[in-house]
């Protein structure tokens, strides 16, 4: 499907530099012609949209679907710098952090880390995080989940936040129901 995609993609700009190449004594021609192929562009783009969608659903359908999301709050205690996730043993995500990227963190936005299929059982997930600490020393800490999944889509938070009372920072995994 991504190359169809590509191909969509490929197509549009073809058509875009044929406008562009018309000499100007064919004015009106032209624009009748770039109408058109902006009705074709918009077309590709309605249509690759529904092709990204079915993809989406024909990957991972929602009665098997997981997916796991990383939120911060003000991380006074702790600086992100990458999060492993592993899921019954098996790596299925590292993800490396921009400053920019955990800036939108903070400020309430919530990253995708992982999404994929799993089968209806007991499962066990565990994050690593690893970031600056309090007093900027280097930080690796844990979180584990074991949840039982069953028909339907599974979310679950691996949410980082500061828990003041004790000046360190606190990882939670929660399911979202």
């Amino acid at each position: 499907m991504k190359h169809t995609r590509s191909w969509i993609v490929l197509f549009a700009l073809v058509a875009t530099a044929a406008v562009a190449s018309v000499p100007e004594t064919a004015a009106p021609q032209a624009r009748a012609l770039d109408t058109e192929v902006q009705a074709l562009k918009d077309e590709v783009l309605d249509l690759n949209r529904e092709l990204f969608m079915l993809e989406e659903e024909l990957l991972f359908p929602a009665n098997t679907q997981v997916a796991v999301f990383v939120s911060m709050d003000v991380g006074e205690f702790f600086a992100l710098d990458s999060v492993q996730l592993t899921l019954d043993g098996k790596a299925v995500s590292k993800y490396l952090y921009t400053e920019r990227e955990t800036s939108a963190l903070y400020r309430g936005g919530v990253h995708r880390l992982y999404l994929g299929n799993l089968k209806a059982g007991d499962h066990e997930l565990v994050a690593i995080f690893t970031g600056a600490g309090p007093h900027e020393r280097d930080y690796r800490r844990g979180a584990t989940l074991k949840f039982s999944k069953g028909v339907g889509a599974k979310f679950v938070e691996l949410a980082i936040s500061d828990r003041a009372s004790k000046q360190q920072p606190e990882f939670l995994v929660r399911e979202w129901e």
